[in-house]
């Protein structure tokens, strides 16, 4: 076996010298395995909300185009790096091949089944065929293989959750590990995008570390994620407001906390445009979690400064330690979370 790099760069095509993540596209050949690689046999692929939602508008919603640009996408990069949005996913899979290089270094073993913890956006992958669609989960089942690096980080999957379950919860593992870190006892919280599957499980989150001093609000969107938000009991308030409006999002919140605004607000949406509503929302010195990967972080940046506004913006890092476990046993603790999983993507 050929020797690799940790990070995966002696599979980068174009530009040299970046990352697989940076580069515009990499070598995606499943026949030659490096020594630090991981080959799978993927099953699915989980599409990040926002990818999925923009590669289905571009498509006019039908399923065959949906495909035709996810296979154009793979082909012309190597990866599932959605153009667009700059975003990818993630996948699950079975182990098909482990490089020389980590064979008795890594708890792993050929044949077993694994989530990917890292993003398509700097993945190798092949897709011969596209099998199904999944709208409803943006999850797209297909034949094909796909290369973990050295450096990735991946989870077997658990016996006791629906594979499809897991796979929509690890998507957004990363998400609320942060909110156990930054809410506080008594602090008033926002989840902007209360009703997603990033949403819930941050809300009950922050529910169960802001306390029975705190406050927990919810912002959605449809009618639907306002119906799921406020049947979980997670919420002090769900309000249905549109979050690309920064002063119906200003009002709604000055009311609720009679000017005082939010200590935390956590932004899960998969839509452009909420950077504004997020800040106007927080409290000077508060602190604004962007899980979105539709955030544009020069709108955030400049914006926060053209308001006048001392707050802190932390970038939604997809990982956070031991945060595949920790989200998990959110579903195993709590029935709400686990039925709401079950509903929507078993």
């Amino acid at each position: 076996m050929p020797a690799g790099n940790k990070y995966g760069t002696h599979r980068v095509i174009e530009p040299k010298g970046v990352l697989p993540q940076t580069a515009w596209k990499i070598d995606n050949n499943v026949d030659v395995v490096y020594d630090n690689e991981i080959l799978c046999n993927v099953i699915t692929l989980n599409i990040d909300s926002a990818s999925f939602t923009q590669i289905e508008n571009q498509a006019n919603d039908d399923e065959n185009k949906i495909a035709e640009i996810i296979l154009e996408t793979v082909k012309t990069r190597g990866k599932q790096h959605n153009p667009v949005t700059g975003s990818g996913g993630m996948f699950i899979g079975v182990v098909e091949k482990i490089g020389e290089k980590l064979k008795g270094k890594i708890d792993l073993k050929e044949g077993d089944k694994i989530a990917s913890l890292v993003s398509l956006s700097l993945t190798p992958l092949k897709i011969n065929k596209i099998l199904k669609i999944n709208k409803d989960k943006d999850q797209v089942d297909i034949d094909g293989k796909a290369i973990l690096f050295e450096s990735a980080i991946l989870a077997k999957l658990p016996d006791d959750i629906p594979q499809s379950v897991a796979l929509a919860a690890l998507d957004v593992a990363g998400a609320a590990p942060q909110v156990a870190r930054l809410v506080k006892p008594g602090d008033k919280v926002l989840i902007i995008g209360a009703g997603g599957k990033s949403g819930v499980l941050c809300g009950y989150e922050a529910k169960k570390r802001a306390g029975i001093t705190g406050k927990v609000y919810g912002i959605t969107h449809t009618e639907s994620s306002t119906k799921r938000a406020e049947e979980t009991g997670f919420y002090d308030k769900v309000l249905k407001v549109d979050a690309t409006n920064p002063i119906e999002m200003l009002d709604a919140i000055s009311k609720e906390t009679n000017g005082e605004l939010c200590d935390v607000v956590i932004n899960c949406v998969n839509v452009e445009n909420t950077e504004m509503g997020s800040i106007l929302c927080t409290k000077d010195r508060g602190i604004i979690y962007f899980f979105s990967m539709a955030t544009s972080f020069t709108k955030a940046a400049l914006g926060a400064e053209g308001v006048g506004k001392d707050v802190d913006m932390l970038i939604g890092n997809g990982y956070a330690k031991d945060h595949a476990i920790f989200t998990l046993n959110l579903l195993r603790e709590s029935k709400v979370l686990r039925d709401i999983f079950e509903k929507l993507y078993a």
